[in-house]
């Protein structure tokens, strides 16, 4: 089977890229070629994979006290804070994130609301090569995506029955009605 140079096929991977423009439209849009039906007289230029231009560099283990969270997210990324507002990073991504906005919003400490908007990135670096500043919003966006998990306290309840669990005090009876979906068999 042929397998080198396919994606996903189904608009998750970013390694599609394109750039398009119908016919009798000026308009020149970026898409992701498996999402997009071909019309007639639809011109078509593939964009070739795009390594990245600059190196942030962190390791998630660092981000532990959550008192300087927004300033170790802005010391990872300092030109992120120098966004000139030109929407480039918008009107290239082919997923149709607003990238200004959450790069905005993490500059600003609203990380949730950063992560949230970055959910569906697929990591394609067109919004890193169309930035002046070299602020690459993808791996911002992933950053912050990681971080906030890393450091949720989870619910006392839930980690109660963990330490339950790992203590050998709690047993789960996978066999009770319920405790496995519908049709499948527990003992699989």
């Amino acid at each position: 089977a042929h397998v080198q140079g396919v994606g996903c096929l189904g608009g998750v991977c970013g390694s599609c890229r394109a750039i398009i423009r119908r016919a009798e439209s000026t308009e020149v849009k970026m898409v992701l070629a498996c999402e997009t039906l071909i019309e007639a007289g639809m011109q078509v230029t593939f964009v070739p994979f795009l390594e990245r231009l600059s190196d942030h560099p962190y390791q998630l283990d660092n981000f532990k006290d959550t008192w300087r969270l927004v300033s170790q997210v802005n010391q990872t990324f300092p030109e992120a804070a120098h966004c000139r507002h030109c929407g480039g990073c918008n009107s290239t991504c082919p997923k149709g994130i607003e990238v200004e906005r959450g790069v905005n919003l993490a500059v600003e400490g609203q990380l949730g609301p950063a992560g949230d908007l970055f959910e569906t990135c697929i990591m394609c670096n067109l919004c890193s090569h169309i930035c002046p500043e070299f602020i690459d919003p993808n791996h911002l966006g992933l950053l912050v995506r990681r971080v906030i998990p890393a450091l949720v306290v989870r619910p006392f309840n839930l980690m109660q029955r963990l330490h339950q669990l790992e203590r050998g005090e709690l047993y789960f009876d996978y066999e009770a009605v319920g405790a496995s979906p519908e049709g499948s068999n527990a003992n699989d």
